[in-house]
């Protein structure tokens, strides 16, 4: 290929055509050339430390080959403002942590919905009601919160004849169904002994419907045992 097509060629594909300067056969780089970017005179192809080493035919093959499609992607990708980096992702909000104290006023709603739950029924009114006595009287009214009350517990304290120190217990334990299961329950009771114990209870028992198996061997799961028979009469 005449030097004028190869320039041309080149040209074509973005390039500068660089060729020796040297004009006596056998001495340096004669006969080679070189390729410059045309836009920023960066060398391409075909420079060494001694000169041009390119010959005709390697810069046509170059140039027609992949060789210069691979160059010309990567002037293009150098002269593109690099991508912004995505924005990171929002973390998730950190799970709510289990909280447990006395019940408020305000949470008389849905204490009266775990209420429902166990089959008995009670207004919002009668839970605010009911637990203004409770507390006149000494009694202790645990929620479990965690974002939203999941779950309520109540205790009572009796004075004996037959026992040295006062019987504590456990008469009521809720938890929401979508909570149990995840150790609402225990955490109660575990609250619910160690207040009593801070009232001076050398006992805690606990009173749960017969019907209620799965309760029965909850409460045995945390030491509990059935030590006797409870009965009941309406008046």
């Amino acid at each position: 290929m005449k030097d004028d097509e190869l320039r041309e060629l080149a040209e074509n594909r973005g390039c500068k055509l660089v060729r020796s300067r040297v004009r006596t056969p056998g001495r340096g780089d004669y006969g080679r050339f070189g390729l410059k970017d045309a836009k920023t005179g960066r060398e391409i192809f075909g420079f060494g430390k001694k000169g041009l080493t390119a010959a005709p035919e390697a810069i046509e093959t170059f140039l027609r080959g992949n060789a210069a499609a691979t160059w010309k992607s990567s002037v293009g990708r150098a002269g593109r403002a690099p991508k912004p980096e995505p924005a990171p992702k929002p973390k998730p909000a950190p799970e709510p942590k289990l909280v447990l104290r006395d019940a408020r006023p305000r949470d008389a709603e849905t204490i009266a919905a775990l209420i429902g739950s166990l089959g008995y029924e009670a207004t919002a009114a009668e839970v605010r009601r009911r637990s203004a006595a409770l507390i006149k009287a000494g009694q202790q009214i645990v929620v479990a919160e965690k974002g939203e009350v999941i779950g309520v517990l109540t205790t009572s304290t009796t004075i004996v004849l037959h026992r040295p120190k006062p019987v504590g217990r456990i008469s009521m334990l809720v938890v929401a169904e979508a909570a149990r299961g995840a150790g609402i329950g225990a955490a109660l009771v575990a609250e619910a002994e160690k207040r009593l114990a801070a009232k001076g209870c050398g006992l805690v028992e606990v009173t749960s419907n017969r019907k209620r198996v799965r309760a029965h061997a909850f409460y045995e799961r945390l030491g509990y045992e059935r030590t006797s028979f409870r009965f009941g009469k309406a008046l």
